[in-house]
């Protein structure tokens, strides 16, 4: 069968007997199919084929990017199946359907077909293994090796994913912005109330009643409010703030999506075989499986976005704990100054419920800096680790132009039937790349920014408890030592506070002045991939708008 198989080759004086049977040998124990192997040997790839039409009376097929059924077939199939039973449907009508085959006179293979297909008939083409995968992978839109989740399709669900985490992240730090403004007014509040009780403490019932009721009542109407606002901000802190968290490969691997639903995970394929080859043969590439690499670009870069929001906003929830804490470090101080101004009687437990009050309220505050204090950290060096990263400008840019003397050809192989269309949409996806590129340049600066601004809440906290213990230390006086060493140790916390503060601003204070954006307007295209990249309009951000 074998033989007969491959009589052309002998008949051409391409090989002898001999030579034909010590090839079925050597591939038999190769393991590899009879066909690759004679290629492999040198035999030309025409005549392989042209021997398996012969044989089975049929014509045959090679991989080409035009060889493509409709989506709406092969979205029924499952594509490692097929790769593993070497047959593909180009058509499908009625009860007949147009199949590519590698073995079309297998009884297994053509009662597969027909059961997956419901036909009765089937018109085979045949094909060699290695094309039949290749145009397999191509219909499921991805490049060799890769699995389903590396087509574009795929990826842009996952896109879509990362981009519903952003949302969610942003909706949190709205949030949180929210309750540190709550607190702001219950910081205010407290500070009507404690003038209105003050000022009737030491002057009793007088013709000041009138204005200590009104600024006592405004003072509660004011934290109430507050506490109206901060509650919501309380409940989404204690919500779990993660994400992807891993590097960018350059597409090879894949990041997927798990549980697709209100809560999904995102995980990252392991190394694809010949993945990191294929990608350094860019100019190689044919402008599909270019678009490929670009949209698991893009999915990278997105993922690298949803991460620095991620930090972003657990930033965010600690400069709404350190905002808790200075309400509570003004309770505190309020209440201790009452204590120790105003002699023990009635209003003695009303001293000791602010103080216990305040001294909780900065405990969670102080709880809830912790974990942004690992964020900001986190963040800072994942925006220093991508300063040595690879570019898109890497691989958007031929290599020879870069490095004299390669072997990389200047001009990219572009046919005739690929322009204007094939090739245009490839420039458009790396359009799309190069604008991601820059979209994840400015959330790392926002998260640069943020640091820097959770640097500050620090310092502003360390300023209220450094305040509180010395205003305390130069009213009372060391007169008694336990309270003399407590408002030294409050004064002392607040500078080491305040030296972690300038800590963590001054570098990213430095960064951010390393980037134009900080400085004056900056102009962004927005893309409108229907006209030509020469009518698209601009908007203009201010330094206000992505600080």
């Amino acid at each position: 069968m074998v033989n007969g198989k491959f009589a052309r080759l002998r008949q051409r004086g391409i090989l002898t007997q001999d030579e034909l049977e010590a090839t079925f040998v050597e591939a038999g124990s190769s393991g590899r199919c009879h066909e690759e192997f004679l290629i492999a040997q040198g035999v030309p790839k025409h005549e392989v084929l042209f021997c398996l039409s012969a044989h089975y009376g049929l014509p045959f097929v090679e991989y080409d990017e035009s060889v493509a059924a409709s989506y709406f077939l092969v979205m029924r199939l499952n594509m490692e199946q097929l790769k593993q039973a070497l047959w593909f449907p180009l058509s499908v009508r009625k009860d007949r359907a147009e199949v590519i085959a590698y073995t079309p006179d297998d009884p297994a293979t053509i009662a597969d077909v027909k059961r997956t297909l419901g036909v009765e008939k089937i018109d085979f083409i045949v094909a060699l293994p290695s094309d039949l995968i290749r145009i397999i992978e191509h219909n499921f839109d991805v490049n060799p090796c890769f699995s389903p989740t590396a087509g574009r399709t795929a990826l842009a669900k996952v896109r879509t994913h990362l981009a519903d985490r952003r949302s969610l992240l942003a909706h949190y730090r709205t949030s949180f912005a929210k309750g540190r403004t709550g607190l702001a007014f219950l910081r205010t509040g407290i500070s009507f109330i404690a003038i209105a009780v003050v000022l009737f403490r030491i002057f009793g019932i007088g013709f000041l009643t009138l204005f200590e009721t009104v600024l006592l009542i405004s003072g509660v109407i004011m934290s109430i409010d507050g506490l109206l606002w901060y509650l919501p901000a309380r409940k989404t802190g204690h919500k779990p703030i993660e994400g992807p968290d891993s590097e960018p490969t350059w597409g090879t691997t894949v990041l997927q999506v798990s549980d697709p639903g209100s809560n999904p995970r995102f995980n990252r394929s392991g190394k694809i075989e010949g993945a990191e080859d294929l990608r350094a043969g860019w100019n190689y590439l044919s402008p599909v499986m270019r678009r490929r690499f670009l949209a698991s670009d893009r999915t990278d870069f997105a993922e690298e976005r949803t991460t620095l929001a991620c930090y972003r906003t657990k930033m965010a929830r600690a400069r709404t704990g350190l905002a808790f804490t200075r309400t509570g470090i003004a309770f505190t101080g309020l209440g201790i100054a009452l204590l120790r101004q105003f002699h023990t009687g009635p209003w003695t437990f009303f001293d000791a419920a602010l103080i216990c009050i305040g001294i909780m309220m900065a405990f969670e505050g102080f709880y809830w800096y912790i974990p942004g204090r690992r964020a900001g950290k986190d963040g800072f060096d994942s925006v220093q680790r991508s300063q040595d990263r690879r570019t898109i400008w890497d691989f958007a840019f031929p290599p020879a132009l870069k490095h004299p003397g390669s072997d990389y050809a200047c001009v990219p192989p572009v046919r005739p039937t690929h322009t204007p269309g094939i090739w245009a949409t490839t420039g458009v996806a790396l359009e799309r790349t190069v604008l991601a590129d820059r979209r994840n340049v400015m959330a790392r600066l926002r998260t640069v920014m943020a640091r820097s601004r959770t640097g500050l809440a620090f310092i502003r906290t360390g300023m209220s408890i450094s305040a509180v213990g010395m205003g305390l230390l130069v009213y009372f006086g060391l007169s008694n030592t336990f309270w003399a060493i407590f408002n030294t140790a409050l004064f002392m916390s607040g500078l080491a506070l305040i030296a972690d503060g300038l800590y963590w601003h001054l570098p990213a204070d430095r960064i951010g002045k390393q980037y134009p954006y900080c400085f004056g307007e900056m102009e962004m295209m927005i893309p409108d991939y229907g006209k030509s990249v020469r009518f698209w309009k601009k908007v203009v951000f201010g330094y206000d708008d992505i600080a």
